[in-house]
């Protein structure tokens, strides 16, 4: 069995993928990649992936499938994994080389105890183009260092604090078992894949090294201001589908485990409103109010605790002064934060 697997979801990816695949390859007989084809026709994709299937045999894969859009690459590297770790990372994306040995030497080490975490956390590094100051997302003091910890051990998420999908190494089993299954043909479902397997961890561990290294500049980039305005539809039955999981679970939530998803679902609920606000259109400017009622129609609890927090009272505002404010200070965060 290998230590752990990467999936690098490809589409149309010549121009960028070799630098991601570069990137992992150091991590030698400890790691499979993945690199799914998902069904890339404009380029040499396949033929690249194939090219270091052949140069790295029993470390690369090449795996072939009709297009499925990102959710769907990323089931398929879940379903064809072998390794102890699942971890993804985006074609053009790479991480860096001496936090990379730092986690796969951790990784290692926890297992020649006896250990096997159900998530290992590192930072990650907002890679704007042309940015003179790189955002780090960092969790010194939300989760204890270098260490296994729980629910119970764990501090408080900031408001601008988050954890995606970049932060995140999972236990490949875990995925199995909660019966993770991403949406396909829908962007934005790396929320999902950040959120819902949480129901499920018991035991966590935190490195805090900048591991990867998230490439902002592609003017096709999903997370391109324009073309999340361009997707609305798609961020919206995102966030419906992350209501309709805690609304079915809140039950089995408590404590930390309970502040942190709703923490996150409050981060998506605000990303969801800020750009519709964005967006001025008002047939958006309704969905956005019904994307509130059916938080509180579903679970009134979480509504309560989400939209009186801060992220609720900057994004759930009804008039246009309000609105305005709002907009404003997003656009101070975006240069601050360099988040698209």
């Amino acid at each position: 069995m290998k230590l752990l697997s990467i999936a690098i979801p490809c589409y149309n990816s010549e121009g960028y993928m070799r630098n991601c695949i570069e990137s992992l390859l150091p991590g030698g007989d400890n790691v499979e990649i993945l690199i799914v084809d998902d069904g890339s026709v404009k380029d040499n994709t396949a033929a690249i992936a194939d090219e270091y299937e052949k140069n790295y045999p029993g470390i690369v894969r090449a795996i072939h499938q009709e297009n499925k859009g990102h959710g769907g690459a990323v089931n398929t590297g879940i379903e064809k994994a072998t390794g102890l770790y699942f971890k993804v990372v985006d074609s053009d994306d790479h991480v860096d080389l001496k936090a990379y040995m730092k986690i796969l030497e951790t990784l290692k080490g926890l297992l020649e105890k006896g250990i096997v975490t159900d998530v290992l956390f590192s930072n990650f590094v907002y890679d704007k183009e042309g940015a003179k100051h790189k955002r780090t997302m960092r969790y010194p003091f939300v989760f204890p260092k270098h260490g296994l910890f729980t629910w119970a051990h764990m501090g408080v998420l900031g408001p601008t604090q988050y954890v995606l999908m970049h932060s995140i190494i999972y236990r490949t089993g875990l995925l199995r078992e909660c019966g993770l299954k991403l949406p396909e043909h829908c962007f934005y479902v790396d929320n999902i894949y950040a959120f819902e397997p949480f129901l499920k961890v018991k035991n966590m561990y935190y490195l805090d090294v900048d591991f990867y290294r998230y490439y902002i500049g592609r003017a096709d980039q999903s997370v391109n201001e324009q073309v999340m305005l361009g997707r609305l539809d798609q961020q919206l039955h995102v966030n419906e589908l992350m209501i309709d999981f805690i609304s079915e679970h809140y039950k089995e939530l408590n404590g930390r485990k309970k502040a942190y998803m709703c923490h996150y679902l409050g981060i998506i609920m605000a990303v969801s409103s800020v750009l519709i606000i964005r967006s001025k259109n008002p047939e958006y400017i309704q969905k956005r109010n019904e994307l509130w009622h059916r938080l509180k129609r579903e679970c009134p609890p979480i509504y309560r605790r989400i939209r009186y927090d801060l992220t609720g009272l900057v994004s759930n505002v009804e008039n246009k002064t309000a609105r305005d404010i709002v907009n404003a200070i997003y656009v101070v965060a975006q240069k601050l934060f360099g988040f698209n």
